[in-house]
């Protein structure tokens, strides 16, 4: 367990790829901190099956990723209360797909909020606690939409990109402070933000849900198969370990090849 010790605060992490995260860093006895939307007893339960697995603490935070203030206390509370903010991984993520003159602006507002500026606060209020202890890993989940671009998806594709920038700078700023920032960029990974754009997919392209699966999402992976969450919390899993120490301020693609094309 070669987290034992280290503390994980995991952003939209009540179900898919966040969840897989932190039961990953679970069960290498990280304490975690998870935060998201639910059902109270299904949030519930996740927590506790963390804490029993891990054998150290769990704790559920609510807060709002379009609140810098209480992104700020939960990164301070996960300090304070589990001793330390060692692991942050910005994973809180929507989406909403429409043409750009037909996409209302609250909504484009919402995603940058939360895809990318919820990052900023995340990090800036997780570095100091990182530099005092001169280790810290820092992961964001970006996605294949922030090497390339589809259409309908402006506010996605516009926040991903500058999650990159953003990772790329934070990791040169800590570069000497035992601190790795870096992104993972899954293909469509098959999770409820995937399924719910579904739809919306469906109205902006007059497709069948069977077209939209096969002809738009799985049309971009070479291996016309999903990417599973598992799949991506092992690498970020890889990413907390020393051997990978030395990668910092990269972007690393699981996609099925979809960014090979």
């Amino acid at each position: 367990m070669f987290l034992k010790g280290k503390t994980a605060v995991i952003t939209g992490s009540t179900s898919g790829i966040g969840l897989a995260y932190a039961r990953a860093l679970a069960a290498e006895g990280a304490a975690v901190v998870i935060n998201g939307f639910g059902d109270a007893d299904a949030i519930e339960a996740a927590r506790a099956e963390l804490a029993s697995v891990s054998g150290a603490g769990a704790l559920y935070d609510a807060a709002d990723m379009t609140k810098p203030e209480e992104i700020g206390a939960m990164i301070d509370g996960a300090a304070r209360e589990l001793g330390g903010v060692d692991i942050l991984i910005n994973n809180a993520g929507i989406q909403h797909v429409a043409p750009i003159d037909e996409f209302p602006a609250e909504k484009m507002e919402a995603i940058v909020a939360i895809n990318m500026t919820s990052a900023w606060y995340a990090m800036q209020a997780a570095v100091p606690h990182m530099k005092a202890k001169g280790w810290g890993r820092i992961i964001s989940t970006a996605s294949a939409h922030s090497l390339v671009a589809s259409p309908n998806k402006s506010a996605y594709v516009m926040a991903k990109h500058g999650l990159v920038g953003l990772t790329k700078t934070v990791a040169l700023e800590t570069a000497t402070h035992g601190i790795t920032v870096n992104c993972i960029s899954p293909g469509y990974v098959w999770t409820p933000l995937v399924e719910a754009q579904i739809p919306d997919t469906m109205k902006a392209r007059g497709l069948t849900r069977d077209q939209v699966m096969n002809d738009v999402l799985l049309a971009a992976q070479p291996t016309k198969a999903f990417v599973t969450p598992e799949q991506v919390a092992a690498l970020a899993l890889f990413l907390c370990g020393d051997a990978a120490k030395a990668i910092t301020g990269a972007n690393l693609s699981v996609d099925g090849g979809w960014t090979a094309m």
